[in-house]
Order: C-alpha cells, then sequence, then structure tokens
C-alpha cells in the first residue's frame, strides 16, 4: 500500500495525518487477516506537495511490482501530474483531499468525462464547496465579499466555483485579486481590498499563506472574517493568523467526527495506536480510501499470484466498492468521484475549530437537500 502526500514542508501536518490514517488500515488489516494469504506492507513516500517531487514519488511506487494501490495526494497540482503516471501502470489512486472537480470529469463540467480509470476520491469537489461557502456566507448577512486566491489549481478553482454560487445567489465581489504561493507580505493586496469595503474576504489557497493574511488583515484595520476552504481548516491557521482570527470561516469536507457513527471506532484506534500527529481533516479520509483498496484487494488477490497481475481487478473492484466508512457511506459515481457529498463550516472560536452548519450540499439544486444541526466544539476533526 503506497501513500503519498507531503511529510515534510508547510503542509505536513496534514501529510502526516494521512499517512498514519493510512498506517492504522494497513496493521488493521494485518491483524484481522481481511485478505488471506496476503500481507499489507505501507510505503509511504512524501511528495512534498510539489508536481514534481510528487512524479518521482509515483514513478517510485508505480515500478515497484508489490504496489497494489496508493491513497493521495493531498493537493489538487500534485494530482494533476501524478494520475497519469498511476493510470499507465494500472495502480488504483484514491485521493482522500483532492478537490478539483476537474481531476475526474476534465475542464469542461458541462460535458463531463471521465480522465483516468484508475483515479478516485473519497472527499467531495470544489464545484459543491464553493457554492456550499458562498450560500453560507450570503443567508449569514455576508452579502458582498472580495476574493483572493494564490493562482494554484485547488486555490483558483476553489475561488471560481465560490464567485459563480455567491453572484446567482445574489452576492456582490468587490475585488478579484492574487498573491503568490510564497509571500509573505501582503499589505499591496489588502490595501486594495480594504478599499472595496467587503464584508468578508474569501481566500482560495492554504493556511501557510491564509494565516498571516488574515492577522495583517486585521492588523491594517480590514476587521472583516476570512473564509476559506478545506486548505486552511486545519490547527495550524489558528496559530499563524493568531487571536484576531476570532470569526474567521472555513469549510471542509464530510460532517465533525463526532457527528459521524462510524468515526469513533477510527479515534480510539488512532488515539490507541500512539501516533504524535493529529489525524486532521484528511485523516478519516484517507484511512476510508485506504479500507477501499483493502476491501478490493479482497476480491482482486483471490485468483493473483502478484499484486502487479492484480492490478486492472483491482481497479475495477474499487469502481464497485460500497460499506459504511469512518466518513459515511464509501462508494464512487461513474467519474470516481465520492457519491456523498455533506460538507461543514467551521468559526474560529476561543482559538478552535467550532463547527456552525453541516449539510448534504447538491450541486445545480441552488439549495442544501438537507440540514444537520449545529455540533460541539469537541466535534472538530482537526482540533
Amino acid at each position: 500500500m503506497g501513500v503519498a502526500v507531503p511529510l515534510s514542508g508547510d503542509l505536513s501536518a496534514m501529510g502526516l495525518g494521512m499517512r498514519n490514517s493510512v498506517d492504522l488500515a494497513v496493521k488493521q488489516a494485518n491483524e484481522q487477516n481481511l485478505v488471506p494469504g496476503w500481507t499489507f506492507v505501507l510505503d509511504a513516500e512524501d511528495d512534498q506537495a510539489s508536481a514534481d517531487a510528487g512524479k518521482n514519488a509515483a514513478t517510485k511506487l508505480a515500478a515497484d511490482d508489490e504496489v497494489i494501490g496508493v491513497v493521495g495526494p493531498l493537493n489538487s497540482s500534485v494530482g494533476q501530474s501524478v494520475a497519469p503516471i498511476y493510470n499507465s501502470a494500472n495502480i488504483v489512486l484514491i485521493s482522500p483531499a483532492n478537490t478539483n472537480p476537474s481531476l475526474t470529469k476534465g475542464s469542461d463540467l458541462a460535458n463531463p468525462k471521465r480522465q483516468w480509470e484508475s483515479y478516485f476520491r473519497t472527499c467531495t469537489t470544489d464545484d459543491v464547496q464553493g457554492p456550499f461557502a458562498a450560500k453560507y456566507a450570503f443567508g449569514a448577512g455576508l452579502t458582498s465579499a472580495a476574493t483572493i486566491h494564490d493562482k494554484k489549481t485547488y486555490g483558483q478553482g476553489l475561488v471560481e466555483h465560490f464567485t459563480e454560487g455567491f453572484t446567482a445567489d445574489g452576492g456582490t465581489i468587490t475585488t478579484a485579486e492574487t498573491i503568490n504561493p510564497d509571500d509573505k507580505d501582503f499589505s499591496a493586496v489588502i490595501s486594495k481590498v480594504k478599499a472595496t469595503n467587503p464584508k468578508f474576504v474569501y481566500y482560495g489557497g492554504e493556511y501557510p499563506q491564509a494565516g498571516p493574511l488574515s492577522q495583517q488583515m486585521k492588523a491594517a484595520g480590514l476587521n472583516v472574517p476570512l473564509f476559506g476552504g478545506d486548505g486552511i481548516y486545519d490547527p495550524k491557521y489558528i496559530s499563524l493568523a493568531g487571536a484576531t482570527s476570532t470569526g474567521d470561516l472555513a469549510t471542509s469536507v464530510g460532517a465533525p467526527a463526532a457527528q459521524l457513527p462510524g468515526a469513533a471506532a477510527f479515534v480510539d484506534a488512532y488515539k490507541k495506536a500512539g501516533y504524535s500527529e493529529e489525524y486532521g481533516a484528511y485523516g478519516p479520509y484517507a484511512y476510508d480510501a485506504a479500507r477501499a483498496i483493502i476491501k478490493a484487494a479482497a476480491e482482486s488477490l483471490k485468483n493473483a499470484s502478484s499484486p502487479r497481475e492484480a492490478r486492472t481487478a483491482e481497479i475495477k473492484a474499487v469502481g464497485q466498492v460500497s460499506f459504511d466508512g469512518t466518513t459515511g457511506k464509501v462508494a464512487f459515481d461513474q467519474y470516481g468521484d465520492a457519491k456523498t457529498r455533506i460538507l461543514t463550516v467551521y468559526k474560529v472560536e476561543n482559538g478552535t475549530w467550532v463547527p456552525e452548519k453541516t449539510d448534504d450540499f447538491q450541486t445545480g439544486s441552488g439549495s442544501s437537500a438537507s440540514a444537520s444541526s449545529s455540533a460541539s466544539p469537541s466535534a472538530s476533526a482537526a482540533s
């Protein structure tokens, strides 16, 4: 079982939780003899949240005849680079965190076409997450927004889908700005945004830039919430943004762990395993991705003499899995996307992420299909 995620660098807090969660699934599979006659071994590679490093990791794993499946990557931009490599080797790849819809449906979402037969994901996508954030914000009276993104695949796509949903709901975009992924001083973009007097700033990107951006906004007198996607939903964001981050918002895939009936066993097992890192926002999704590979392997390896021989059958078997997982029902549609489209809005309160609203949001319907009540602060998956 391969896992390729950032194990070093700014996003390692998320990556290490994902690696540990896959490790837990592998250990449980061996202890419970879930695939008789076979033993799983974890091969964890550091993709450094970089397309080039991701390609190197993918090439290494694809060349290993013992690899039956891979969990990862974290970043959509890395996913675009590595998915063709795994697909050429007939290795199933399940991402717990790639949210850009083009990875499964192509760039023309009005005419979706499956991109890679071996690529799946257990998380929902930005064409759901962006409009979900937009509807929440507009409903909360935040009717004007400035947008900023980091020019990367994830951030740009998230802002595009947010903007489309927000303006359709009647919201106003006061200005649309960008930063560079390695920027540290945001004074110029803050000045531009402040002059337009938005009720909040919607940011597309990840916490290493979002946290300082929020802190610098408030210090410059732009005292409005920063609202981002799952890329900022991590305790590291709060530590970087500081005390003035109170009231900032983020959406993240799925429901808080405490709301999910299947999550209690995972949380308990993770704690008992003694990992030094938190499982984070994507740990449960990585765990379910690994379990999907393992469940499929019970079928694909039945009559195979090697993992390499079973790879084509593994892809087919993953496409047919259906089970109650840690994150809810785990099953994939014809594009490889998760059928479950539940998201949660979190708000920073008292130095932690507190769940505000959880919904099953249906794309294109203009509204959420069913709402659940807010959860307690302890429900935050990454806190």
